[in-house]
């Protein structure tokens, strides 16, 4: 019996991860609504100040407002988007993929960031390391970066497509096509055969784009991509410098990339939470 309030599902001397904790408080924010900063850091057995970053992220990406020493949940947060379903899929293995693309941000590089949440990932880690820009057409990256100071953004607009949070058509191709990054981080639905796929045209145009104006490209999947299926073809796995995986991947999926000549780095978590490329 309890009083309808969701149990922690580590004990008190388990770590959580940031994942985790956000996993948590949005569950506590669609059942009730609010929260509170200090209930957050006593159960996690966290400083307030990682809560506070745990609720800028979560705010970042619509699901809740901070008020005076806690946050209430955004009312647009209650309804079931592809785009926050996506924020929620497989977020551990996106943060680990994200911190070993890092190795592949210089100083001072143009960053392309496509409409992905797992490149998303990476955007999250960028305020502090500049001086960059990043250029994006995604609403949520564009959101995570505005504020920081070491960061030049370059805000991809056009159609706005809710559906993915981002800006698709003709006017964001054309100001692609005028632009040139060091690099490009990007994901995609499914991989199949050596191939990408993904289940939208419009989202496909953008990111053949992105390819056509970046100098090295980096491909960033979790392991559940693989074998999926979605009807467009987007591009080859040959076509990436880097392909990126989590430590998830099956050993035939991993050999069969490297069967076709593919440059696989595994994010592996360390034991101290941070993650290194193999």
């Amino acid at each position: 019996m309890g009083d309808g309030r969701e149990q922690p599902r580590n004990g008190p001397d388990e770590r959580w991860t940031s994942s985790q904790r956000r996993d948590v408080i949005r569950e506590r924010l669609l059942g009730a609504g609010s929260i509170r900063i200090e209930d957050l850091a006593g159960e996690f057995g966290v400083t307030v100040m990682t809560v506070h970053r745990d609720l800028n992220v979560l705010e970042s990406e619509g699901w809740l407002r901070k008020v005076r020493g806690g946050a209430v949940l955004d009312p647009a947060a209650g309804i079931d988007t592809s785009v926050r379903h996506r924020l929620t899929q497989m977020s551990e293995a996106k943060e680990q993929i994200a911190r070993c693309a890092l190795r592949h941000v210089d100083d001072a590089d143009a960053v392309m960031i496509d409409d992905s949440t797992t490149a998303l990932a990476l955007c999250r880690l960028l305020p502090g390391r500049g001086p960059m820009t990043v250029i994006t057409n995604f609403l949520v990256a564009i959101n995570t970066v505005a504020d920081a100071p070491d960061l030049d953004l370059i805000a991809l607009g056009g159609s706005y497509d809710s559906r993915y949070a981002a800006f698709h058509g003709l006017q964001v191709r054309d100001h692609i096509a005028r632009l040139r990054a060091d690099v490009l981080f990007m994901s995609t639905t499914a991989v199949l055969d050596g191939f990408l796929y993904h289940k939208s045209q419009e989202t496909i145009l953008i990111r053949h784009a992105l390819m056509k104006s970046s100098g090295r490209r980096i491909l960033m999947v979790d392991h559940t991509k693989f074998r999926r299926r979605a009807v467009h073809q987007l591009a080859a796995l040959a076509d990436f410098d880097v392909v990126i995986v989590d430590a998830g991947i099956p050993d035939d999926d991993l050999s069969a990339m490297e069967a076709l000549g593919v440059n696989v780095e595994v994010a592996e978590p360390s034991a101290a939470g941070e993650v290194t490329g193999a």
